[in-house]
């Protein structure tokens, strides 16, 4: 059985996503031990506590400073002892301590097909600003193993979204979320617990 945290920032769309693949067996050998936000308001939190999941907030709001905020991630992630960390929307660049001592086992969905719309200052709504401001025909989601740069670990799967003349940043990312995001963060899941992936 493969424990899995999920660590979010915001709403938890992606989280509900990986619940329901597991509630309907599109995931299968795969159990979320704990979903940690560093926002205690995320809803996402509300989300995983109707499941009876485990749900803890680690805000560096609370620390004195960087260091002690992310002794205490380290902490919160291991105290859940995960075989997998799933990165799903969560605005805090990881410790390097956590992406050493997790290595190979840390996954990020980003809201890009990348190399494009990718690294340091893209995420949430910025991505599809800067598709819709290249004019780009295609766009889609990643989902990439985490290492010690911004979105450049190994690329595990990738699905397209084509982009449409009177879209938004806000329609295409609803888009991209439904028709790439929660298909294949769930399948990438699903090919770890099944060892399909080394």
């Amino acid at each position: 059985m493969l424990r899995v945290c999920v660590c979010v920032s915001g709403g938890g769309t992606n989280l509900q996503a990986i619940m329901d693949a597991i509630d309907s067996g599109r995931i299968t050998n795969t159990q979320i031990v704990r979903v940690i936000s560093n926002n205690k308001g995320a809803f996402a939190l509300e989300r995983a506590r109707s499941k009876g999941i485990d749900a803890v907030a680690v805000s560096p709001k609370d620390y004195e400073d960087r260091e002690l905020f992310n002794e205490a991630l380290t902490r919160c992630v291991d105290e859940a002892g995960p075989d997998l960390i799933v990165l799903a929307g969560f605005l805090v660049v990881l410790p390097m301590m956590i992406i050493k001592k997790y290595e190979g086992r840390i996954i990020n969905i980003h809201p890009s097909l990348i190399p494009s719309f990718c690294g340091k200052g893209f995420y949430g709504l910025r991505v599809h600003e800067a598709a819709l401001e290249r004019g780009v025909k295609v766009t889609g989601a990643t989902v990439h193993f985490v290492d010690e740069g911004t979105d450049t670990g190994p690329i595990i799967l990738q699905k397209a979204v084509e982009v449409l003349p009177d879209d938004t940043p806000k329609t295409l990312q609803q888009r991209v979320m439904e028709q790439a995001e929660w298909q294949i963060l769930p399948q990438a899941i699903h090919m770890i617990a099944n060892g399909q992936i080394k």
